[in-house]
């Protein structure tokens, strides 16, 4: 297929309807921007009559510019389309639900009732002058004939856009298939789009499937965000898309990763590691099989490159590991062993696997240091901290280092004084390196108030390479600064090479 599927983000609407969520103005903003940036058709700005901020933050939005047309959610009803309107926005995603057990228990409406409301609301908007798409809330449980009745009334009263809502996440692909192939052959003028929630896991499947029986929209989040299981990823669809079925989307595939980055920092919400795409592991490989296969050719493992959307592969270190693998990683960091170092490394490797432990990359360049008998390759080093915290005060830390001979400074606060230390690395290194902590954890290994924190860290760059680390020491804040700057150092040793 060689059409263009348009992509309706709704992060930052159905997105934040996800529990636990709730965005700034600003943090709204500064996604915004990235989805903007990431190539989206339509960014879903939010829902203006739910709250003042909300409208606030859909007027900035729509003011901003951008090049993606900014949509606004609204029931149908005249003091919400109102609201939504006075925000200037000019393209307006109504809705009201269809199936009979949201009529009977929600609206307590008819079926008559239902659609007059279609009819009068969407004609009203339609003398505004903005673009109208409307949903069937509910269209997967909705009875056939009276779906197409509501979609046929909301066509003819002046939506351009019909939206068929698998709200519950109930649907299959066939079900999808079959009502957009319906809406698609009786009311042929008219934009098919779709709006499916991840309730069965089935998200992205019927999102494709949808799309493959001519649907030219889909509605989506960045990292599937959403109420309940979430909705369609954005991620996941477009590629689909393009490796399945060879579809443009005019997604900007190098921006996905840091898109993504940038909404779990923003929404707290992490994403699991298995998940495909984006997460941690989605280009990771610890089996000895499948590392000398990828190191052979990369496609025998891996369906798409990682560069594709901004990532980089990594090999992992564990019991199933075999020597390629783990010479690859320590090629990575920069250490070159002998045969039988790499024996001995891969025996001890193996060691650790057995007695079921995680093997990390620290763990792996400590093995080998302990081998070859060499010293850490250090490019950073701590000279100086000053972190300060008490009662009515911000938390405040300066630090001072030294990156190869020069001396980077700098101050930041934080919500305790551990997060305003680990601030203040990342703040000194602006120029230098972008750094992401993905990962942080302590344990208490002795007892009483004197216990030794064990610390460790997981740290990213902008280039997609990850570096763990583990330290160890009786003050919380000063072992989590030697953590991250320990990782810091693994990242800068895998940077240049």
């Amino acid at each position: 297929m060689t059409r263009k599927v348009y992509v309706f983000d709704t992060t930052l609407r159905d997105g934040e309807q996800t529990p636990g969520v709730s965005l700034s103005i600003d943090d709204k903003f500064e996604i915004a921007k990235a989805l903007d940036a990431l190539g989206v058709d339509i960014i879903e700005a939010g829902f203006p009559a739910a709250s003042e901020g909300e409208f606030t933050a859909v007027k900035k939005i729509a003011n901003a510019g951008l090049k993606a047309k900014v949509a606004a959610l609204a029931r149908l009803n005249k003091k919400d389309i109102d609201t939504t309107l006075s925000t200037g926005i000019k393209h307006i995603h109504v809705f009201i639900a269809t199936s009979d057990i949201h009529l009977q228990y929600k609206l307590k409406k008819t079926r008559d009732e239902v659609l007059q409301i279609i009819k009068e609301n969407i004609q009203y908007l339609k003398d505004k002058g903005v673009e109208i798409e409307y949903s069937a809330e509910d269209a997967t449980r909705t009875e056939k004939d009276f779906l197409l009745k509501a979609f046929r009334v909301a066509a003819e009263s002046g939506a351009s856009t019909l939206d068929i809502a698998d709200t519950v996440g109930i649907a299959s692909p066939s079900l999808m298939k079959e009502l957009v192939t319906m809406v698609k052959k009786e009311i042929p003028d008219v934009m098919v789009s779709v709006h499916v929630h991840n309730d069965l896991g089935l998200a992205t499947a019927n999102t494709l499937a949808a799309i493959e029986a001519g649907a030219e929209q889909f509605h989506g989040t960045v990292n599937g965000i959403g109420e309940r299981a979430g909705n369609a990823s954005i991620e996941e669809v477009v590629v689909g898309l393009k490796v399945l079925y060879g579809i443009e989307t005019g997604i900007n595939f190098q921006k996905i990763y840091e898109t993504s980055k940038l909404v779990e920092k923003l929404t707290g919400v992490r994403i699991a590691k298995n998940k495909p795409i984006v997460g941690e592991n989605a280009f990771g490989h610890e089996s000895g099989i499948h590392t000398h296969g990828i190191l052979n050719n990369p496609r025998t493992y891996e369906p798409i490159s990682p560069e594709m959307v901004g990532r980089k592969r990594w090999f992992m270190a564990g019991k199933l590991s075999g020597s390629h693998g783990i010479a690859a990683q320590l090629n990575e960091m920069g250490i070159i062993v002998n045969d039988e170092q790499l024996t001995e490394i891969v025996k001890r490797v193996k060691s650790l696997g057995d007695a079921g432990k995680q093997v990390t990359d620290a763990d792996l360049y400590a093995i080998a240091m302990s081998v070859t008998g060499s010293s850490p390759q250090k490019y950073l080093s701590l000279k100086g901290i000053v972190s300060v915290t008490g009662m009515n005060i911000s938390p405040t830390t300066s630090i001072r280092m030294s990156f190869k001979e020069k001396d980077l400074e700098s101050s930041s606060t934080g919500i305790g004084p551990v997060d305003a230390s680990l601030k203040a690395i990342q703040k000194a290194l602006e120029g230098v390196l972008k750094v992401n902590l993905i990962e942080y954890s302590i344990d208490a290994i002795t007892g009483g108030s004197d216990s030794l924190a064990q610390v460790s860290v997981k740290v990213e760059d902008e280039e997609g390479h990850i570096a763990s680390s583990t330290a160890t020491g009786p003050d919380i804040v000063m072992t989590s600064v030697e953590a991250m700057i320990d990782g810091i150092n693994k990242l800068l040793l895998k940077r240049v090479k």
